[in-house]
């Protein structure tokens, strides 16, 4: 899976043990997010819930500073 640098930053954000409750954490976040955030977090767990547990656990992701 390809996840764009600002979708890797967001994951870093919210990265927890394993890919079920980074899922959880970035969706308990949703109402706090303005309208631009909210799309590209909605996009990046998408992509987080096609995945396999395999695949994420086997996936770096890296923060990226402007």
């Amino acid at each position: 899976m390809h996840f764009t640098v600002e979708e890797e930053n967001l994951i870093c954000m919210y990265h927890n043990a394993d890919r079920r409750r980074t899922i959880s954490r970035l969706t308990a976040a949703l109402p706090d997010m303005d309208g631009d955030m909210r799309a590209l977090a909605q996009q990046t767990l998408s992509k987080l819930e096609r995945m396999t547990d395999a695949d994420y656990d086997g996936q770096k992701f890296h923060y990226t500073e402007e």
